[in-house]
């Protein structure tokens, strides 16, 4: 009798079947990332296609398409930005971890830059107003326009769990990001064809691409340039762009993370207070460090920018300048690098000592911020194997074949070892959150059987925490944290610092390739073993991933620094 009144409270009813609505979430989100892929494998075509003479598709085409899509983009952010404002019950949620405020002002910084390189582009074009053609023109006016209602449209929408025209949300969600893929696409498929023939013209080497935006470039495989760019107000406008791109492409990229989180929202049920709050009200930058890691990042920041202008200065000169820059420019980011590694690790050792809880809730955006850590970084690690590769088997027997090796397996490490701290701060439970070491000791007062489907039957009663709440109440949190702060206080300190050295260290470690660095082709270790058309690709496809990832793990830290 006593067994069966035990194994009476485990009985469960059978899980009820999915409602309409819940089958056919799956569906929409099929259906609008069928659009999302077909856009974009359109895109890609043209885009691709454009960047080859040999392929009669022009960048007039490209730009086209371009202004096409932004268009329709903008109409339907206006669309839902009015739909929104009319039906305020149609956002009932609303996510506390999506788009926090360092990344909608990332979004903002890179987008005024994006504004200021349309304004380039447009007076660049506007000097060949008689040879060119209209799309031209009106490319970066269509793109300035866009900048400025997307990035309105993610500032206050960014958190938004929508629950009307579930559908039509997705598969406009999904191709405002493959809008911002192609831009993307294109702008670093312009930016990759403007290296490759600024290496072709000190190599001698002939191959170019017509997917450029400077016609001088585009004309000169032919007999003459229709369009010369002569005055100096058009050489103004010309460089300006070009090195206003790294910021067109973060910008794209900080759009689509933010889109794609929105786009797993819709539709989404939270309650009043899910998860832990992993926003405080005030942040204070340097508050509460030791100043060794702002201090040492800060210093390892500005003498990496001294170590970019020489670089860029010595690097197209004679070969012992080019020698004597890549030298300096391997030597600082081994030293960088080794850094970066040991203080990763340190870190993931003091989270050995760390006795917060784990977070499992539920979040699209954390997700999503791992699945980039590991993702983007694959292309940094495919260009380091290679380059091992090319040198071991090379056997090149100089200085700079061994610091370019050290180089290649110093990248390997500083990427694994720092992704694993951000992860796992990132699953860190907030301040405070440290589980008990043993629950506390009850008096037995005897063995109880109940029935917990019967609980709603019974006549109204005092609410028994142990039942109602298994949460503790929020005094007893308040006084655990005051007793538990000094004990892991400098464990926050060192944490914070080590959040701020790593922060800086990759703030210029994007800017050094984003601006232009390249020993990839400057050290003709691997364009001597693979060939230039070979390595060239390689690079062209892999690097731009590791760009991504430098400016996604400032973001991440941002976050970690937050959290700790």
């Amino acid at each position: 009798m006593s067994e069966e009144l035990a194994q009476g409270p485990k009985e469960s009813p059978p899980a009820p079947r999915p409602g309409p609505r819940e089958v056919w979430k799956k569906g929409g989100r099929l259906l609008s990332v069928l659009l999302a892929v077909n856009v974009l494998l359109l895109a890609c075509t043209l885009i691709s296609g454009g960047a080859f003479n040999k392929v009669a598709v022009y960048d007039t085409d490209v730009f086209a398409l371009l202004t096409t899509m932004m268009l329709l983009a903008s109409l339907w952010i206006l669309f839902y930005l009015l739909r929104t404002a009319r039906c305020p019950d149609g956002v009932p949620y609303r996510d506390a971890h999506a788009g926090p405020i360092w990344l909608r002002g990332g979004l903002v910084l890179f987008g005024v830059c994006t504004l200021v390189m349309d304004v380039f582009k447009t007076g660049y074009y506007s000097s060949f107003l008689e040879c060119q053609s209209a799309i031209k023109i009106l490319h970066p006016i269509i793109q300035a326009v866009f900048v400025i209602v997307q990035t309105y449209f993610l500032w206050v929408s960014a958190k938004d769990c929508i629950h009307v025209h579930l559908d039509l949300t997705r598969c406009g969600l999904m191709f405002t990001l493959t809008t911002n893929l192609a831009i993307w696409m294109a702008a670093v498929v312009d930016e990759s064809v403007h290296q490759a023939h600024s290496y072709g013209s000190s190599h001698s080497n002939t191959s170019h691409s017509r997917l450029t935006l400077d016609p001088d470039r585009a004309g000169s495989s032919g007999g003459g340039d229709p369009c010369p760019c002569n005055t100096a107000i058009c050489q103004i406008f010309q460089q300006g762009y070009f090195y206003l791109y790294p910021f067109n492409i973060e910008y794209s990229l900080f759009a689509s993370t933010m889109l794609y989180v929105m786009w797993k929202n819709v539709g989404r049920l939270l309650a009043s207070s899910h998860g832990h709050d992993h926003m405080p009200s005030r942040v204070s930058l340097f508050r509460e460090t030791f100043f060794v890691g702002p201090i040492l990042g800060l210093m390892l920041f500005v003498v990496g920018l001294a170590v970019f202008i020489i670089y860029e200065v010595q690097v197209s000169g004679e070969g012992s300048q080019t020698q004597q820059a890549l030298v300096i420019y391997y030597s600082f980011n081994i030293v960088c690098l080794g850094l970066m590694t040991l203080v990763s690790l340190s870190g993931s050792v003091i989270y050995r000592f760390d006795r917060r809880a784990m977070d499992h809730h539920k979040n699209p955006t954390r997700t999503l911020d791992v699945a980039l850590l590991m993702g983007a970084a694959l292309g940094q690690y495919a260009i380091s194997y290679y380059s091992i590769v090319a040198v071991v088997v090379g056997m090149p027997k100089d200085l700079l074949g061994g610091l370019n090796l050290a180089h290649a397996l110093l990248l390997i490490a500083q990427h694994t070892f720092q992704n694993v701290f951000i992860i796992e701060s990132l699953h860190r439970g907030p301040p405070g959150a440290e589980p008990q070491a043993t629950p506390p000791k009850e008096p037995c007062q005897g063995l109880i059987f109940a029935n917990l489907d019967a609980l709603h039957t019974l006549p109204a009663c005092p609410p028994t925490p142990r039942l109602v709440d298994p949460q503790p109440a929020s005094p007893q949190e308040a006084v655990a944290a005051i007793i538990l702060a000094p004990r892991g206080h400098w464990r926050s300190r060192c944490l914070k610092d080590i959040s701020l050295f790593l922060l800086l260290c990759n703030v210029i470690l994007w800017i050094m390739p984003a601006f232009g660095a390249r020993p990839h082709f400057s050290n003709t270790v691997e364009v001597n073993f693979y060939g230039y058309a070979l390595w060239a690709a390689i690079v062209n496809i892999c690097l731009p991933f590791g760009i991504f990832y430098r400016m996604h793990a400032v973001s991440s830290l941002l976050e970690v620094y937050v959290l700790s």
